[in-house]
């Protein structure tokens, strides 16, 4: 057995290193001798020790939270008045509310009445003593997931009022009626529909918020250590239970190499793994190892700035995705299960409304490489010699190495892209203040709309847009196409109005699908996530109050 492994290593150590006094160990470490108990019934604290491939945290407001590392901390820490199931992001269930709720028309407007849970507590800190969570705390979270000064998310929220009836009843009111699957993902646990308390938020402000957080779910803010790791203890309080978890750990190590080591040696229990089919491949044959692949499938697209020259002429756009090869791009993660191509800006395998290879290939915009064609392309732009654009990239690998390859393959016909490395965070940063003429975006939403909302609307645009989100294309045209898609009752009809919105993207090129990653995770397996990993809108397995660490 591993953990026996662990323990005969650690008993060596103390007699080699007699005179030095050693912490007592958690986690994993805890004794394992054939058929002892898991940590929490032996006495001992269970703490899972779990590493991200980032550097660092952004923050813990869950309204800002757009990085995956973020969104993890954020999915821990709140709750929302709809979640998706654990494990399986097909299926809604409540959350903060008793029920799902159908919705009422009156006077022209879709009207949603949730009524909340009663008991739910805020959880306590230094500044905030623990309360129960009320519908005040509702509207105040979807009224500021609705302000661009307090969210990232705030374009989702257009023509959407939300009230308190009383204190655990919440009225939201839609100006244009649109379907369940299009509404629900807004008041859900992803991006921002999660509920925050609204007196720890006033006690320490925004900027506190971001490392001072307070949330209703499993695990509760106990620590951070800048460069490190984030401490979550158990909530005791939670509504669902205590966690059979005592505390996560969520360590930053970016360098492959390092959290490899660290689940090898049982310094970690779960990391973050790569996203590479021989990777997996190789840390399955590790005893004691397992890794999982599973949805969501995140998609990597390449969004061209429209408003800045050479961007600004479609030729020069489309010799851009004719010099470029889908297949290059996939060989870097080593294809399925791990990666597969795209073709639309919704991924067609995943979600009603994206566009499938033969469809694309059967109108002509599949955009099949082709280098004398590009380079003609160019050559009528009055750039036959090519020109150089900077742009900065993340130092993950799902961000670095489509930049890299594009930098390779564009340098085939006289583009010259210059890549400056940041860390996760301060990219998402930078590409927001419109850093970026030529933005790879790696991301999943939860339906088309959302997609051609937030990355294609004109309230979207980065900076100047009316509610500034991901619309890195300065692209306006299909706002028409998205709005009337949006309430369309007619579900057929629905996804062929989506279906048109990407035809017109990819006529013009707005911008260029790559592929979609698969999340990719390993870990020792006596972790037990307590569920069955289908799709995780949260982008990793979900630790909460069913997580545990077994026997071996």
């Amino acid at each position: 057995m591993k953990r026996l492994a662990f323990l005969l290593v650690s008993i060596s150590m103390l007699f080699i290193l007699a005179a030095c006094a050693a912490p007592a160990p958690t986690g994993a470490e805890q004794g394992a001798a054939e058929g002892e108990q898991p940590a929490a019934e032996s006495g001992e604290p269970m703490v899972l020790r779990y590493a991200d491939k980032a550097a660092d945290l952004g923050t813990m407001d869950p309204h800002f939270a757009a990085a995956t590392n973020d969104r993890n901390l954020a999915d821990m820490m709140f709750n929302a008045l709809v979640r998706y199931k654990p494990g399986d992001g097909s299926v809604f269930e409540p959350d903060l509310a008793v029920s799902l709720p159908e919705p009422e028309i009156v006077d022209g407007k879709q009207v949603w009445t949730f009524e909340l849970r009663k008991g739910v507590m805020c959880q306590p800190t230094a500044e905030t003593e623990a309360y129960e969570l009320t519908s005040d705390d509702v509207v105040f979270s979807l009224q500021k997931s609705a302000n661009p000064d307090t969210s990232a998310y705030a374009g989702e929220y257009n023509g959407m009022t939300v009230e308190a009836l009383d204190d655990y009843t919440v009225k939201v009111t839609l100006d244009q009626p649109i379907s369940p699957i299009l509404f629900f993902p807004k008041v859900s646990d992803y991006a921002g529909g999660f509920i925050i308390c609204r007196q720890q938020y006033e006690n320490v402000g925004a900027e506190g918020f971001k490392t001072n957080p307070s949330g209703t779910g499993p695990f509760v803010f106990e620590s951070y250590t800048p460069q490190d790791k984030v401490v979550l203890a158990a909530n005791d309080a939670y509504f669902r239970g205590r966690p059979k978890l005592d505390k996560v750990e969520y360590r930053y190590m970016p360098e492959l190499n390092s959290r490899e080591l660290g689940l090898k040696s049982g310094d970690l229990d779960a990391t973050n793994g790569q996203n590479e089919s021989d990777w997996v491949e190789r840390m399955n044959q590790e005893d004691g190892i397992t890794v999982d692949v599973y949805g969501v499938g995140e998609v990597a697209t390449i969004h061209f700035n429209t408003s800045v020259k050479p961007l600004d002429d479609v030729r020069v756009r489309k010799a851009i995705a004719y010099a470029l090869n889908r297949d290059e791009f996939l060989a870097l993660f080593g294809g399925p299960p791990v990666a597969e191509k795209v073709y639309s800006a919704v991924p067609a395998k995943f979600l009603p409304g994206g566009l499938t290879e033969e469809e694309v290939t059967a109108l002509g915009l599949d955009y099949a490489q082709d280098l004398d064609k590009s380079k003609q392309l160019l050559e009528e732009a009055g750039y036959p010699d090519g020109f150089s654009l900077e742009i900065v990239s993340s130092e993950r690998e799902s961000y670095l190495k489509p930049y890299t390859s594009m930098q390779a393959q564009l340098a085939k016909i006289g583009i010259d892209l210059k890549i400056t490395t940041v860390d996760h965070s301060s990219m998402h940063k930078l590409i927001r203040q419109d850093a970026n003429p030529i933005v790879i975006y790696v991301a999943w939403r939860p339906n088309a709309d959302v997609y051609l909302t937030r990355f294609y609307h004109s309230d979207s645009i980065v900076v100047t847009g009316a509610k500034p989100d991901t619309n890195f294309s300065h692209y306006a045209g299909i706002d028409d196409l998205i709005e009337a898609a949006r309430v369309e009752q007619d579900p057929d009809k629905q996804v062929e109005m989506w279906k048109e919105a990407q035809v017109k993207l990819l006529d013009e090129m707005i911008s260029y699908p790559i592929l979609y990653l698969n999340q990719v995770t390993a870990r020792h397996d006596y972790v037990d996530y307590g569920h069955e990993l289908k799709s995780v809108l949260a982008l990793y397995p979900q630790f909460d109050e069913t997580t545990t660490l077994g026997n071996e």
